[in-house]
């Protein structure tokens, strides 16, 4: 049986390919998509409609219009270590009260 860490790590790779498909790829629609049905909490007050084209810009590093799997997931790290972030700061001041 996994351990958690390996289901989430299971989990990261087939939302990846679920999205991408057989190209392997994400292309600024397929971000758009997994964004929006992926990260639906934690960016529910995100109202930037340019928000995407950034993230597509920062993540296709070889400027061909698609993102891979290792650059879309150091998103997903950066967006997961922001949380670990305000949850830490958080928890710190509901301590302290």
């Amino acid at each position: 049986m996994p351990s958690q860490m390996e289901h989430a790590m299971e989990t990261r790779m087939f939302t990846f390919h679920k999205f991408a498909g057989d190209k392997c790829c994400l292309t600024k629609e397929d971000l758009r998509v997994l964004r929006e049905k992926e990260f639906p909490g934690f960016l529910e007050n995100q109202k930037d409609p340019l928000a995407v084209d950034r993230i597509m810009k920062d993540q296709d590093q070889c400027q061909d219009g698609k993102v891979g799997f290792q650059s879309c997931f150091s998103l997903a790290a950066g967006l997961t270590t922001a949380c670990d972030d305000y949850f830490v700061v958080h928890r710190k001041q509901k301590g302290k009260k």
